[in-house]
């Protein structure tokens, strides 16, 4: 029999209780400013139709292509494991004749998602996001409105050095004259381009306007601007959206090549990075997709959200912006006589809301204190012979270091009026 240690898979980690203290701190403020917002939580299965995602972010995308994990199960389905959130929430939205129960649907999500990237700093094959994605209105206000969410997590959790990146790739009919223009100006470079953004070239060039490879990057220093092929209509729309943002006193940069990477976007387009994460600095991308719904099978419906890297934001925290889930009482127990006032004071202690714990390890005296001290609580209450024959416990602070006695029938009423 083969005893060999069984270890998590490449790209993935285990979130130990240190660390999940700070995940659920994270999540907390998540849940919190978003009901500020009046977005409501929805959650989406693990795995999807492959075609969900095919048709919703696109075949030639880089997820769709080269990340995503799909199979095919026993009874023939093709299915994926969620790389992306905005299709399958896109896809309960229609399933599920959300626009019929109320014209504007505000949604957010937090959830692991799965692609199988080169794993690194922050980045895992098993990862996690939050987002918000509204439904029902083409308006410009709810841009603003979905930016002014996605600001107002990060400055809440302390995030410093943010930055707004921001523009508009139009509508459909100026995104294909773009396309055209980009192409006529490419078309001289194409041998000079990296073999991705020569694939890019034809099926969408935009998708080049993404490059990290500095020569490309210098060719596309005089490339023609998306600004100058926007509709009356998407100019207006954008005009709107910064007026709103100016009046929210939200700083931004306009970025001319700042397109998403994923085909469903159309108007707004926007990124939020920190200056807390070096170089690779983004934690936040989003924008508006107007024609996903009909994409995917339902009415055309107007839509804006984000999506939010959650390993990278926990990296960009400092330690002093989590909550500590500290236990505030330890209770130590001096012998077998004493164990059922010490599991029945501790329970009792719980009821009111007082997280406490006592020794199972049966230990000294000095171990359990010892124990107690290390675990930062702040009281402790000694129970041992002697304290239950005169019926007046040790109660012991640890900030001060002073000892006081306790009737034992009045003391969960003294621990719930202290100072924790």
């Amino acid at each position: 029999m083969n005893n060999e240690s069984i270890r998590s898979i490449k790209g993935t980690q285990d979130i130990l209780p240190e660390e999940s203290m700070k995940w659920q701190s994270l999540e907390d403020q998540i849940r919190k400013i978003s009901s500020y917002y009046g977005y409501k939580e929805i959650r989406t299965p693990a795995f999807e139709n492959t075609k969900l995602f095919s048709r919703g972010v696109g075949e030639e995308t880089d997820i769709v292509s080269k990340e995503m994990y799909s199979w095919t199960d026993q009874g023939g389905e093709n299915l994926t494991l969620k790389p992306e959130l905005t299709a399958p929430v896109a896809r309960a939205y229609i399933q599920h004749n959300l626009g019929r129960i109320r014209p504007i649907n505000k949604l957010y999500y937090i959830d692991a998602l799965f692609r199988r990237e080169r794993p690194q700093k922050g980045r895992y094959r098993q990862f996690h996001q939050f987002g918000v994605e509204a439904f029902g209105s083409e308006h410009p206000e709810i841009d603003a409105e979905v930016i002014a969410l996605a600001i107002s997590v990060f400055e809440s959790l302390g995030l410093e050095g943010l930055k707004l990146s921001l523009n508009s790739i139009g509508s459909a009919e100026c995104r294909e004259n773009y396309r055209t223009a980009l192409k006529d100006y490419l078309k001289p470079y194409f041998n000079d381009l990296t073999e991705t953004s020569q694939k890019r070239f034809n099926d969408n060039p935009l998708r080049i306007l993404d490059t990290k490879a500095a020569n490309e990057i210098e060719i596309l220093e005089d490339a023609p601007k998306i600004s100058n092929y926007l509709t009356n209509d998407d100019q207006t729309h954008f005009d709107e959206v910064i007026e709103y943002l100016d009046i929210l006193e939200i700083e931004y940069e306009l970025m001319p090549k700042l397109v998403r990477g994923l085909d469903y976007y159309s108007r707004t387009t926007f990124e939020i990075t920190s200056l807390d994460l070096g170089a690779q600095n983004a934690i936040c991308g989003g924008g508006r997709y107007d024609g996903l719904t009909e994409i995917l099978g339902g009415k055309p419906t107007p839509g804006i959200g984000f999506a939010a890297g959650m390993e990278r934001i926990l990296l960009a925290m400092k330690d002093d912006q989590f909550n500590k889930d500290e236990v505030k009482i330890y209770i130590v127990g001096l012998g077998d006589n004493t164990l059922t006032t010490v599991i029945k004071l501790a329970e009792d202690l719980r009821e009111q809301n007082l997280s406490t714990e006592f020794d199972v390890l049966r230990r000294s005296l000095k171990a359990q204190l010892r124990e107690a001290n290390k675990m930062n609580v702040k009281y402790a209450i000694i129970i041992g012979d002697e304290e239950l024959e005169s019926n007046q416990l040790e109660v012991k602070n640890f900030s001060t270091g002073n000892q006081q006695k306790i009737e034992l029938s009045k003391i969960v009423d003294h621990m719930n009026s202290l100072s924790f």
